[in-house]
C-alpha cells in the first residue's frame, strides 16, 4: 500500500492524532487499567476487521497508541520502489475507528502530550558501522535498513528508539531527535531555553530547531507541520 505524504495525512483531519516521525500517535486518558484493557479489547476487534493493529502502551492514567504500516511503498522519482515503515491509508482508516471507539468509551484524547524519540549518529561510514549498532541495540542484523531505504536501525518490537545516520560532522557525534505535536513545540523549546539551553540552529524552524545544553550536547525538536490541516 502506498505511503501517505504529510499533506494527505493533514487532509484526513484526524483531530485525535499527531504525525510524529514515521507514524500516527495519540494518547487517551483512562480511569484505570481495567478501563484501558476494555478499550484495547474494542480496538483489537476493530483491528481484526481491518487486518491491522496499533502499537499499544498502557501507563498510569493513560494509554498511548501508534499506527504505522511496515509494508508501505515509497517510490523514488525514477520509479524505484522501497518497502518502508510509514503511514498508509489503513492507518488513517483505523485511526478514525479508534477515535469513534474512544468517544463511545467516554475517553478524553490528549495527543499533544505524546512525543517520539529517535537517535542520530553523524558518521562518514554508516554502511560499515550500522551492523554493529544493529547487533548492540536489537540483537538482530535484520534491523539494519528495516523499513527504510537507508542504513537506519529500527527495532521491529518498538522497544528501542530508531537510530539514523547523518554526515553533517567530520567525526562520530550522537544527538537526539524529539518529535512533538505542533501545538507544544514552542513551549517545549521555551522550557529548554529557560533551563539553560541555547538555540544552535533554527533555520528550518518550525519543522526543526536544534537546541544545545550547557555542555554542547544537541537535540533537535521536530514538528511535521505539513501533516497539520490548515483551517
Amino acid at each position: 500500500m502506498d505511503m501517505l505524504r504529510s499533506a494527505q495525512i493533514a487532509e484526513a483531519g484526524l483531530t485525535d492524532w499527531r504525525k510524529l516521525a514515521q507514524g500516527l500517535h495519540t494518547r487517551y486518558l483512562i480511569a484505570g487499567f481495567g478501563t484501558g484493557a476494555r478499550f484495547v479489547t474494542a480496538i483489537a476487534e476493530a483491528g481484526d476487521e481491518l487486518g491491522h493493529h496499533p502499537r499499544v502502551s498502557i501507563g498510569r492514567g493513560h494509554i498511548d497508541l501508534e499506527l504505522v504500516s511496515d509494508d508501505a511503498i515509497y517510490r523514488e522519482d525514477d520509479g524505484t520502489e522501497h518497502i518502508v515503515e510509514w503511514v498508509t491509508q489503513q492507518d488513517v482508516d483505523l485511526a478514525r475507528r479508534i477515535t469513534a471507539i474512544a468517544a463511545a468509551h467516554g475517553l478524553t484524547p490528549d495527543p499533544a502530550s505524546v512525543s517520539e524519540l529517535e537517535l542520530g549518529l553523524d558518521t562518514a561510514q554508516s554502511a560499515v558501522i550500522a551492523p554493529v549498532w544493529a547487533a548492540l541495540l536489537t540483537g538482530s542484523a535484520d534491523s539494519k535498513g528495516r523499513g527504510t531505504p537507508g542504513d537506519e536501525i529500527r527495532d521491529a518490537t518498538g522497544r528501542v528508539p530508531n537510530l539514523w545516520f547523518g554526515d553533517e560532522a567530520p567525526g562520530p557525534r550522537f544527538h537526539l531527535e524529539v518529535y512533538v505535536a505542533p501545538e507544544t513545540a514552542a513551549q517545549r523549546i521555551a522550557d529548554a531555553l529557560a533551563a539553560g539551553g541555547t538555540v544552535v540552529d533554527d533555520s528550518n524552524a518550525p519543522g526543526q530547531t536544534v537546541i544545545a545544553d550547557q555542555d554542547g550536547n544537541q537535540a533537535t525538536v521536530c514538528v511535521d507541520t505539513a501533516a497539520v490541516k490548515q483551517n
